[in-house]
């Protein structure tokens, strides 16, 4: 039976949760903007395929009433989400999507209200953004229930060797770094940081790895996973590299709102980086360190490994598209609020530890 579709199923992303789909015994419909990109897919996985374009509004809302619930694959989704919701809403369909954009995370909580009024859930953000780090962060802040600061370290997206981002990811942080620079949040607001200031060294079971701020979606939904009023997301990045990002990034924003620059390393990024391969996506594993602390100085900390992220995002996706058709979620989610802090065990192989575990 047909009752989701994935939009963007041509995509890197997209066609992974198209196949871990067919392997959990789903037939999603496929959806994007190009027939001769979705035809190849489609024929391959024996499913149906519709093409559509977002601005199409008519056309996307009836195509969006044949199913239940859209899984959102189209980034980047600055640019790609609020037509989707809409039409969602409109058509009374559960919508989820694995943005990390802290944008689309604020637009979709503004729709709270109009979900709730239609029966609907709006949960963005079932993938790798931000299933691992929610989660988690949200097991810590339960432990320390007056946790008034929250930090979390991403080690995933490694920025050595082989390309390990897709072309989608990559363009999706341009536009944010476009739209919002580096924030982190404090006294419950989001406040604007220096790119590369505060980068430290964390430990992690095989060695330190050195991690600076980052504008990583969990200083959005974590906030409203756990109500801590400070939080900060680091990404693990080389230190050669924060110093670069010391010594450009009071031009990368105003850089990057110059919209041919912009478009010619959009251009750039789909030439480069065409993700991970697949025995890179085997034999990855992601690992997510958070910690919880209160006025007083205590602390509750934890770590998580999983798989590599990109994989992770299809297996997270696909048990979140289940829980959603089989439950009674309404209103705007985050993965942490809607399916609990343990949700992000259920990718095989997941491990969380509340001490350091041994040296791998």
């Amino acid at each position: 039976m047909t009752d989701w579709l994935i939009y963007g199923a041509n995509g890197y992303t997209g066609q992974l949760v198209a196949e871990e789909a067919v392997r959990r015994g789903h037939r999603p419909l496929l959806a994007g903007r190009s027939a001769d990109k979705l035809k190849p897919l489609a024929d391959r996985l024996g499913l149906d395929y519709a093409a559509v374009a977002l601005d199409d509004t008519a056309q996307l809302e009836r195509i969006v009433r044949s199913v239940k619930l859209v899984y959102h694959a189209a980034g980047p989704f600055i640019h790609t989400a609020e037509p989707v919701q809409r039409a969602c809403l409109a058509a009374g369909v559960h919508y989820l999507d694995i943005t990390g954009e802290i944008p689309v995370y604020q637009q979709a909580f503004r729709l709270d209200a109009a979900a709730r009024e239609r029966g609907v859930a709006l949960l963005p953000g079932v993938g790798f953004d931000v299933v691992p780090s929610d989660c988690l962060l949200k097991y810590v802040a339960d432990q320390l229930p007056d946790a008034t600061h929250l930090a979390v370290v991403i080690d995933a997206l490694n920025t050595s060797g082989s390309p390990n981002t897709s072309a989608g990811t990559a363009k999706s942080m341009l536009e944010m770094t476009a739209r919002l620079g580096n924030v982190a949040r404090r006294d419950g607001e989001l406040v604007r940081i220096p790119f590369g200031r505060d980068a430290r060294w964390f430990q992690f079971p095989y060695g330190r790895r050195y991690a600076m701020p980052a504008p990583w979606g969990d200083v959005e939904m974590a906030y409203h996973s756990t109500s801590v009023p400070n939080i900060t997301a680091y990404l693990t990045f080389p230190p050669r590299l924060v110093r670069l990002f010391r010594l450009v990034g009071p031009l990368a924003q105003p850089a990057m709102k110059i919209d041919p620059l912009r478009a010619a390393l959009g251009r750039m990024i789909e030439r480069n980086l065409p993700g991970p391969s697949e025995a890179a996506r085997a034999s990855g594993r992601s690992w997510v360190w958070a910690q919880a602390y209160n006025a007083r100085g205590e602390r509750r900390e934890a770590w998580l490994e999983t798989v590599e992220a990109y994989r992770f995002t299809a297996e997270a996706g696909l048990r979140a598209v289940e829980r959603v058709l089989d439950g009674s979620y309404r209103g705007t989610l985050t993965p942490a609020s809607a399916f609990g802090a343990d949700f992000a065990l259920d990718v095989p192989t997941t491990r969380r530890y509340d001490t350091m575990p041994p040296a791998v």
